[in-house]
């Protein structure tokens, strides 16, 4: 009894002195777990499709897919991306190992497509909705795509650029019926003539969780997009962070962000790896918002600050804590909107996250430290090694001393956000581009020989181990969620359209043009 007391006093004493060290804990534990299971997938070549179909087979009439106000189960699912599989394989110009270009708004096809491609033994590459012209051929030709399947809104667009499509002698089709473009193809219409029965597993036979399963466009700091590679490997483990966040098969999750980013993307695929019902916006919409969590009966929501803060700008309303959400998981939230947005609709756990598309590292604020995106603990370090390094802002490089290494930053001070590559945490770089590739890889940082993947962006530690985003190096603003590069905003969107956009819910537009 003696000894409990001792026991008991010591742990008490260790709760006080360091009130986070159990949640630390935890969280690496859980990050261990994840680890596990990936490289035990790995073996077994177990990809996130496969896990898909054994959902189906345990809970086919389950809701998926809840859409305006249309449900779709877990076998509609299977069922309808067979289809959409079919229809790409009977053209005869998709084959197994293929990438075929999706430039889709959210809506279930999306998904139909995606499921059917990885069913065919292809990847796929999201364009974003928003690019034209010049940017829209780049992204299109980067990711060695000779098929575009495009929604039916985005006809237009597709049509600028078509002359240098077909010149490639590149298949199109256009999520419609009917299309009376010359060299474009309807796609709707034939999924009804062919069959929703499995398709053979040999078709995807090649594949490896090391194979692409998409391929995701961000700005970085300078250029054009380029198409960062995610592997079905890494596609488990981002899919992963919903269920270290605390969400259950029980929930229903709210995705708003475009599905075409990894923030919605990912959104789905880890809710379909746990068999979590989806409800899809097709766009996200402020004044619609709370009530399609109250219609869908929404208990996670996924956001990035900009959302938040929209949220935050609208006219209060009596009904604004009558909902059940009760987690909400992100990124991009400042300080005073996280408040605000508790105050307003109440107590709903922020999940704060940090991790790039193409990035190797993640993490995430488990202890609800408002502004923080994360804690800096030996625990995490061990086993998922980074760095914050002193970085000249002016010259855009890291600072080194008379060794030739890299120099880390005392706590509070501003330093670049580094993380260790290796075998169990690779950077698999840009599809199409190696210069770009390198220029994210940093090399002799802390020892010789040893490489580190550059995240772009600058961090602070505070004295209790709270790690706060700072800024962003090189040329970049943010519009929509998105990191724009300078080069880029001809082709995207100009300075009047963001103001604009933000100033639809009184968001104040600072002179960085930060917009989240």
């Amino acid at each position: 009894m003696f000894l409990w007391l001792i026991f008991a006093a010591a742990l008490l004493g260790l709760f006080f002195r360091y009130p986070y060290f159990f949640q630390d804990v935890q969280y690496v534990l859980n990050k261990l777990k994840v680890r596990h299971r990936v490289l035990t997938y790995i073996k077994t070549n177990y990809t996130i499709l496969d896990r898909f179909v054994d959902v189906v087979q345990t809970q086919p009439h389950k809701p998926f897919i809840r859409f305006k106000d249309e449900t779709f189960s877990y076998r509609d699912a299977d069922e309808l991306s067979n289809r959409a599989a079919r229809v790409l394989l009977h053209t005869g110009r998709v084959k197994e190992g293929d990438t075929v270009a999706l430039l889709v708004w959210n809506q279930p096809m999306f998904l139909w497509l995606w499921l059917g491609l990885v069913k065919l033994g292809c990847s796929a590459a999201f364009l974003n909705c928003n690019i034209r012209s010049r940017s829209l051929l780049h992204c299109f030709s980067c990711s060695g795509a000779k098929t575009l399947v495009a929604a039916e809104e985005l006809q237009d667009a597709v049509e600028e650029v078509l002359p240098s499509l077909l010149e490639q002698q590149v298949t199109v089709f256009i999520l419609a019926d009917r299309c009376k473009a010359a060299g474009v193809e309807s796609f709707k219409d034939k999924m009804s003539q062919v069959s929703s029965e499995p398709l053979p597993k040999d078709l995807r036979s090649h594949l490896t969780l090391q194979s692409p399963a998409v391929y995701v466009y961000t700005s970085g700091t300078t250029g054009l997009p380029k198409a960062a590679v995610i592997t079905h490997s890494k596609l488990w483990a981002m899919s992963f962070l919903q269920s270290i966040a605390g969400v259950t098969a029980k929930d229903v999750v709210y995705i708003s962000l475009p599905l075409y980013h990894t923030a919605g993307f990912v959104g789905f695929t880890a809710a379909l790896q746990m068999g979590v019902t989806v409800a899809l916006r097709s766009k996200f919409s402020a004044s619609q918002f709370w009530d399609d969590c109250r219609k869908y009966n929404v208990t996670v929501i996924l956001y990035i600050g900009e959302i938040m803060r929209y949220l935050c700008n609208t006219p209060k309303k009596l009904n604004d804590r009558n909902h059940k959400v009760r987690l909400a998981m992100g990124n991009g939230i400042r300080p005073d909107v996280w408040r605000d947005f508790l105050s307003r609709f109440g107590n709903i756990q922020i999940r704060e996250f940090y991790g790039a598309t193409e990035g190797n590292l993640a993490l995430m604020n488990y202890s609800g430290k408002i502004g923080a995106i994360g804690r800096d603990t030996f625990f995490h370090k061990r086993f998922y090694p980074y760095a914050v390094i002193k970085y000249d802002v002016d010259k855009g490089e890291a600072l080194r001393d008379s060794s030739g290494f890299c120099i880390e930053v005392a706590k509070g001070g501003p330093g670049l956000l580094v993380s260790e590559i290796s075998a169990r945490a690779p950077f698999s770089g840009y599809a199409r581009d190696l210069q770009q590739t390198e220029k994210k890889r940093l090399h002799d940082v802390l020892k010789k020989g040893d490489l580190y993947f550059n995240t772009g962006d600058l961090v602070v530690i505070d004295e209790d181990d709270f790690i706060y985003f700072q800024d962003r190096v090189g040329d970049t603003f943010r519009w929509k969620g998105e990191n724009v590069s300078t080069n880029e905003v001809a082709d995207v969107i100009t300075l009047a359209d963001c103001v604009k956009e933000a100033n639809v819910y009184g968001v104040e537009v600072p002179g960085s043009i930060w917009l989240s």
